[in-house]
This record gives C-alpha cells, sequence and structure tokens, in this order.
C-alpha cells in the first residue's frame, strides 16, 4: 500500500443522501461535497460512488461549484452511506511491476452500529470490475481510516479499533498483524491505544495520527488538562516517542493542537485537524470556524508538505457525521 503523499490517479468519493448520518444538519452537507470536489478536481481526477437517481443534482452541483467536470467521473454504484475510506477498496501496488490491484476487506458499519451495509460492501468488487482490476478478497473487518501507512512497510493503527470485540472477535492481534501483512504489504505494525472522545468508529487513527513522511509523524495535542482528550493524546504521544524506525532512530514528531471541543445538541464532535487530505500537488485542511485555531493548523500541516498548496475546507456541517475530509476520501495510487 502506496503512502498517500504518492502520486495518486484518482480520489474516490461516495456521494452523501443519508439524511440520518447528518440528523436535523444535512442540506449544507451535499454542497461542502460540492465544493471538496472542486478543489480535488483543480490537481486529479474525481470519481463517485453515487446511483443513477442521484446524480443529475449531484453533476448540478458539482458544476455550479466550478468543479472542472472534466475530470469528474459518477459511476452508478449506490451505497448506503457516504463514507469511502472505510467501505471502499483499499488500493496496492505492486513494487516490481507498478501494477495497481484492489484489496477488499469486510465491512460491518463500525462494528454494526448502522446498518444496513450490504450496498458498502458490494462497493470494492464494483470498482474492481469497472476498471478491471485484480482483486484481493480478505474476510476480516477493516477500515480505511484505521490503519496509516508510510510506503516502505510500517502501519500505524489503534488497539482501541483493530481488537475491538465489534470487529474480528475470532482474531488475535498476532492474525491481524499477519493478514496486514499478507494483504498490504507491511513489514511491522505499529500500535497506539485509544482514540478521541466522540469518534464512533471506536477509535480511527486518522483522527489522531498520521505519516506526514516515511520517519515522521503529525501528531494531535489537547493543552488543557480538564479536556478527555487531553490524557489520551499524552498517552499517545507517550507511545510515538517509543516507536524506532527500521534503521533504529525516533521518528520525527510534528504536533497539532485540536481544534476548540463543540458539538450538536448536545453530543461531542470528533473534529480533528488529522483528518487532512493529501491529493497532487495540495493538501486539503478540514476547519471548523475557528479562524485562529484553523489558520494554525493550516500552517503546521502545510509546513510537512513543503511544495503542495494548503487548501482550508469547511467542515463544520460535515463533522456533524462524525467524520470529515479523510473519512470520505479514499487515494487510488498511479
Amino acid at each position: 500500500m502506496p503512502a498517500e503523499w504518492e502520486p495518486q490517479t484518482a480520489i474516490w468519493l461516495s456521494w452523501p443522501h443519508k439524511y440520518a448520518s447528518w440528523p436535523g444538519q444535512f442540506r449544507p452537507v451535499p454542497y461542502t461535497y460540492a465544493e471538496i470536489v472542486k478543489q480535488i478536481s483543480r490537481f486529479q481526477e474525481v470519481r463517485i460512488n453515487c446511483a443513477a437517481r442521484l446524480q443529475p443534482r449531484a453533476k448540478r452541483l458539482c458544476a455550479a461549484a466550478g468543479a472542472d467536470m472534466t475530470r469528474v467521473t459518477f459511476y452508478n454504484h449506490p451505497t448506503n452511506d457516504a463514507w469511502c475510506r472505510d467501505h471502499g477498496p483499499i488500493f496496492v501496488k505492486h513494487d516490481g511491476t507498478g501494477e495497481v490491484a484492489i484489496t477488499d476487506w469486510a465491512y460491518n458499519a463500525w462494528g454494526d452500529k448502522y446498518p444496513p451495509y450490504d450496498l458498502d460492501n458490494k462497493i470494492p468488487p464494483s470498482i474492481a470490475a469497472k476498471l478491471k482490476l485484480r482483486r484481493f478478497v480478505k474476510e476480516m473487518i477493516l477500515e480505511g481510516g484505521s490503519i496509516d501507512v508510510n510506503g516502505r512497510g510500517l502501519l500505524l493503527t489503534s488497539e482501541q479499533c483493530l481488537l475491538n470485540k465489534n470487529r474480528n472477535p475470532s482474531l488475535t492481534r498476532e492474525q491481524i498483524e499477519r493478514n496486514l501483512k499478507d494483504y498490504l504489504g507491511i513489514k511491522t505494525v505499529l500500535w497506539v491505544g485509544d482514540g478521541i472522545i466522540g469518534d464512533d468508529t471506536d477509535g480511527h487513527i486518522d483522527d489522531i495520527t498520521r505519516f506526514y513522511k516515511a520517519d515522521g509523524f503529525i501528531t494531535c495535542v489537547e493543552s488543557n488538562k480538564r479536556d478527555p482528550n487531553h490524557k489520551i493524546l499524552e498517552e499517545n504521544l507517550a507511545r510515538l516517542r517509543s516507536f524506532r524506525t527500521p534503521a533504529g532512530k525516533k521518528f520525527d514528531l510534528v504536533e497539532l493542537p485540536m481544534p476548540k471541543p463543540f458539538g450538536f445538541e448536545g453530543q461531542p464532535v470528533p473534529a480533528s485537524y488529522a483528518n487532512f487530505l493529501i491529493i497532487n500537488g495540495a493538501v486539503l485542511v478540514p476547519q471548523f470556524r475557528q479562524p485562529k485555531r484553523d489558520a494554525m493548523a493550516r500552517e503546521i500541516v502545510g509546513s510537512c508538505f513543503p511544495g503542495r498548496e494548503v487548501i482550508g475546507i469547511d467542515c463544520y456541517h460535515l463533522i456533524w457525521g462524525l467524520g470529515t475530509l479523510h473519512c470520505i476520501s479514499q487515494q487510488q495510487p498511479a
């Protein structure tokens, strides 16, 4: 599995349509998606899973937002929900031949929290058939948001998610590691502990820590000691400091402050600047209508990816679905 900063052919999305995922706040969400499509299409192709009946309006919204529609392709792939990082394929690339293939893992909506998910499970085979790519099927629950890789054999994940009894209760840690190694070309799995408060995915790594280079992490921190995320992220930081690269060195660490906590209807949301999306020539950074913190996040994330344009995306409404830019997307390597 290549690192996200390596060259990409396209970004995959699944068009939003499930009102229950954004209760009382759905109306602005398709417009946010259209803005994201616009920004990605400036740099590369966007490929969108979308039932045929939803496509006319989706195309109108994207065009009205200013997307380069010559780079946007809709596929008649109906979904249950919009979280493409988790139900979409995880692409791999052959080191020798350059062949791109699809790994197709089982998906159960984060521990059977939001049934049904039968249509979502059809997305990887549908994409493989459409693109005529080889597909490797593994009957282990794995969501794309629960892992991050450096493209050089290292994978980062959390115990809270991958060892959760609502995912793969019959598998040991060793068996899970073996599957990741066999199907994603991983040599070493690095484990952190828990994810942030309000995250219904049980600790997805893309809300707390990401690789920004082969030997470096960008990781969330919370300075307010009264915030429940403070202790979680302190423990996470301690683990990251204890890790060593294959050469035996410490990883470079960049600290990324959390946004100020907020929520909707009394429910905290897992807002995190670590949910950025790297594309060819740019990095998209979630923004939460907190001008000072948003600007600081753009600056810090941008410093990790010199030479890429830094684009802030208003995710204030999107996060009510409990995820943002990285959660809704999946990169297809070139």
